[in-house]
């Protein structure tokens, strides 16, 4: 039955608190607790507690060490299924996961997952303190340090510390950039890059990737500033004014040659 819903996209079994509904009843029972906070399961070690079994077996690899499952191809190995389904992937190229919207795969079910909320704009991680919702994780515990103060990114060079990974990024990318050093390296074509984002962009010259699409005609972009730039076509929108002459552009590269004329 529960197999069969998966065709049928059937979800019977709907939550009295939100209304959200699953394919399955286990999956329901394990939602609920995310409105009653419920965490029945303890890590005998730390004490740190989880609403799912599942999530506590992979937290206490954490204390042992153990990655179980390895890559047969180059013998990396990972604490969590998840990564090594996704590193195989990457490996052969496979793209399993497709988005039934807009016809674009992945390598992994939870980067559709994180896909599918660009176009439902679902933000399920909701903040204790403000109540804004987020669309990531990641981005919820980055938006707490603004009410908490904790800065946890300390530049081991200089002492410095931030409340944001991006912002301690950034003065890292700095110090690489005096020491020459480059630790992300492309398989493909083995370039050295300072950043693993540079190496991200820098990839999608292989796969020809265009994950930022226009919302109005659907072209897509490798960078997400190439798809703001190219908005302003549709909005009509010239934000870069010549503080000499008035002159606006729609296109920053074209502010600028402007202003070398000057």
């Amino acid at each position: 039955i529960c197999h069969q819903s998966t065709h049928t996209r059937e979800r019977p079994y709907e939550c009295g608190e939100c209304g959200k509904s699953f394919r399955k009843k286990s999956l329901l029972i394990c939602h609920q607790r995310t409105h009653t906070r419920e965490r029945t399961y303890e890590c005998g070690e730390c004490g740190k507690s989880f609403r799912k079994k599942s999530l506590l077996i992979c937290h206490w690899r954490t204390h042992t060490s153990e990655q179980p499952y390895q890559c047969g191809q180059c013998g990396k190995s990972f604490r969590l299924k998840s990564l090594f389904i996704c590193h195989q992937s990457m490996n052969t190229g496979e793209r399993p996961f497709k988005c039934p919207e807009c016809q674009k795969r992945f390598h992994s079910s939870s980067n559709l997952i994180l896909h599918q909320r660009i176009h439902t704009d679902e933000r399920p991680f909701l903040c204790p303190e403000c109540g804004q919702g987020f669309k990531q994780s990641s981005t919820l515990i980055t938006h707490l340090h603004i009410h908490t103060g904790e800065r946890p990114y300390e530049c081991p060079q200089c002492g410095k510390s931030f409340s944001v990974h991006s912002s301690f990024i950034r003065p890292q990318r700095r110090h690489r950039m005096h020491t020459g050093e480059r630790p992300c390296k492309c398989p493909k074509c083995q370039k050295r890059f300072h950043s693993s984002s540079n190496l991200v962009l820098h990839q999608r010259i292989h796969t020809d990737e265009r994950p930022f699409l226009c919302p109005e005609c659907g072209q897509g972009f490798k960078q997400s500033s190439t798809l703001i730039t190219h908005l302003h076509i549709h909005t009509g929108e010239r934000p870069y004014e010549c503080p000499q002459c008035g002159k606006s552009f729609s296109v920053h590269s074209s502010f600028i040659r402007y202003q070398w004329r000057h």
